[in-house]
C-alpha cells in the first residue's frame, strides 16, 4: 500500500510560480509512473504531467511549457513546479503512483488527498 502526501499549494497571485511536492511511502517508489492531476470545481479531473523512474517525463499540452513535473527517487517524492500562474489554473492538485500505457495513458493504482492551488488575478 501506498501512500501520497502532497504539500506546497496556497494562495498566489497571477504570474506567481509555486511549486508542489507529493512524498509517498510504504511501496517502491521507482516501480511507479508518477503523476500529477488536478480537478477545478465542477470540472472533471485533468491529467498535467507523469514522471517515470528513469526521469523521463510527459505534459498536458495546456500546461507545457510553464509546469514541469520531477522526481526524485532517493527522496521518494515527486514535484510540480508551476510557473507564470493564471486563474485558471485554480483547483485541487492531487498526486498518483500507476502506471502508464499509450493506449489507456495513465491507470493510477495510489492516489493523494490533493493540496488546493488559488490563484488571485
Amino acid at each position: 500500500q501506498v501512500q501520497l502526501v502532497e504539500s506546497g499549494g496556497g494562495l498566489v497571485q497571477a504570474g506567481d510560480s509555486l511549486t508542489l511536492s507529493c512524498a509517498a511511502s510504504g511501496g517502491t517508489f521507482s516501480d511507479y509512473v508518477m503523476a500529477w492531476f488536478r480537478q477545478a470545481p465542477e470540472k472533471e479531473r485533468e491529467f498535467m504531467a507523469a514522471t517515470w523512474s528513469d526521469g523521463g517525463t510527459r505534459h498536458a499540452a495546456s500546461v507545457k511549457g510553464r509546469f514541469t513535473a520531477s522526481r526524485d527517487n532517493a527522496k521518494n517524492t515527486v514535484y510540480l513546479q508551476m510557473n507564470s500562474l493564471k486563474p485558471e489554473d485554480t483547483a485541487v492538485y492531487a498526486c498518483a503512483a500507476g502506471r502508464y500505457s499509450d493506449y489507456d495513458g495513465f491507470i493510477g493504482d495510489y492516489w493523494g488527498q490533493g493540496t488546493q492551488v488559488t490563484v488571485s488575478s
